[in-house]
């Protein structure tokens, strides 16, 4: 008992330290608050070029998304993997697990390319504006060029979580985000680049993050007690241990970002103004949400390494703590968000034109829905982070792709479009625009958040093992 995490003792009963939870998500959640102020730089940098630009951003960035999650899902398997295997004191094992996945993401490299030459068929069937079209696809094929190298930043991130190193975590985010400012004015403006630019500023700041946690991994610190120089070796085992957790979780958050990528095109294709609204909205609501995935990531970890220390009871107990936390914190921070719309929203769609102030309207009017889908997104996050702790992720990835592509896609299409104007035939359409498409969001994510708190609370997860990793 005396090795679990987050464990005092209060008269004599054990109690989950919230403080040192506090102490242990305040970096994550800085490092995810860096991640959105680096999607808010971007938003902005993107804004001086124009509200088509804006609106391109919006149609694309999702897809995006969604590819890099997909295919870099093993990243999410290490954190588990070092969790649960530091809980139970194999600190080789934990370096073994990062250093797999760094092998995994190299294997992503070709995938990527294809996906950076197939960019303009991925967008073909949504009917973009020639002009919104051409500057999505001018972001999209450099930024899949260099995606692995983020992703190989997550593996390594997630091993410094997985032992406590959540400092460490914040560095590497915040070295990142310092070096996109100055790449992107230079690719974007010193270069002339344009969209271009903003992806090739992006890559290049990733770049310096990735060669920066390469350094601590190996620096005499990690190779002493991790033995991190000496594990490097793929283990065609490890990686394939890690590939059945992680690609679930992939997937799990992927069908969760295609069915948002959809909704993002389908409002884009309704209009820029509502396209440019929808993508600032998404962006500011990231100030919400991307900290949060910083304190379920803290459930993650503590989860993982009390199954390692072998009580599932205390995993249980403070990962329900962390998912209270999570959807109490998502809560809050929506009501801010909702509250300070008004002045938010002019600083990244400068009301110059009328296609400009129509944008800021709309954004106004969707506030609404977003904010309650942020409160259910804390259920959402919480509750998958903790069982991604336990190993369990195939039940979670059903859940996720059958209600994103079976009720949300649907759902979105039938509230967004007017008749005539859809996709598919058959199906009603209300002609709400992008009100009707952050309300089929809302939907989705109070059903999303529910469904992995019922997961969590049924206890399935108890009699997952990890082959050599418990």
């Amino acid at each position: 008992m005396s090795d679990l995490p987050v464990r005092r003792l209060v008269h004599g009963r054990a109690t989950v330290d919230l403080r040192a939870i506090a102490r242990f998500a305040a970096p994550l959640m800085a490092t995810n608050a860096i991640q959105a102020l680096l999607n808010l730089t971007d938003t902005w940098f993107i804004g001086r070029l124009s509200t088509d630009a804006l609106a391109a951003m919006s149609a694309i960035y999702w897809v995006m998304t969604c590819a890099i999650l997909v295919l870099g899902g093993v990243g999410f398997a290490v954190q588990t993997f070092v969790a649960q295997a530091f809980g139970s004191r194999r600190r080789a094992r934990a370096s073994q697990a990062a250093w797999s996945g760094l092998w995994s993401t190299v294997a992503t490299w070709p995938a990527f390319l294809l996906l950076a030459w197939a960019g303009p068929s991925l967008l073909a069937p949504f009917h973009l504006a020639p002009a919104i079209e051409r500057l999505a696809l001018d972001y999209w094929e450099p930024r899949m060029w260099g995606a692995p190298l983020g992703l190989a930043t997550w593996a390594l991130t997630g091993f410094f979580t997985g032992v406590g190193a959540t400092r460490t975590t914040f560095a590497v985010a915040g070295i990142t985000v310092l070096a996109n400012v100055p790449a992107n004015q230079y690719f974007m403006f010193g270069l002339d680049l344009g969209m271009a630019g903003a992806a090739w500023g992006t890559n290049a700041a990733q770049a310096i993050g990735l060669a920066l946690a390469l350094w601590i991994v190996l620096s005499p610190r990690y190779a002493g007690a991790f033995r991190s120089r000496l594990t490097w070796r793929p283990n065609p085992g490890q990686i394939h241990r890690q590939l059945k957790v992680g690609l679930p979780v992939g997937v799990m958050f992927g069908a969760d970002v295609l069915g948002v990528a959809l909704f993002q095109l389908m409002i884009a294709q309704t209009g820029s103004s509502a396209a440019a609204a929808t993508q600032v909205v998404i962006m500011l609501t990231s100030l919400a949400y991307l900290p949060a995935i910083g304190i379920a990531s803290a459930g993650t970890t503590f989860v993982g390494q009390s199954i390692g220390a072998g009580d599932r009871d205390w995993a249980r107990r403070v990962g329900s703590t962390v998912i209270a936390i999570c959807f109490c914190y998502m809560a809050c921070m929506a009501l801010l968000i909702l509250a300070g719309g008004r002045w938010l929203l002019p600083l990244f769609v400068p009301p110059v034109d009328a296609e400009a102030r129509a944008a800021i309207a709309v954004g106004l009017l969707v506030l609404w829905p977003a904010a309650t889908y942020q409160a259910f997104d804390g259920l959402y996050f919480g509750s998958a982070s903790a069982l991604r702790g336990a190993g369990d992720t195939h039940v979670p990835a059903i859940t996720a792709l059958a209600l994103s592509w079976c009720f949300f896609v649907p759902l979105s299409h039938t509230l967004v479009f007017a008749p005539g104007e859809g996709w598919l035939d058959g199906l009603p359409q209300a002609g709400l625009g992008a009100l009707g498409g952050w309300l089929a969001l809302m939907s989705y994510a109070m059903l999303l958040g529910l469904s992995m708190l019922v997961r969590w609370r049924s206890g399935r997860w108890r009699t997952i093992t990890l082959a050599r990793g418990s």
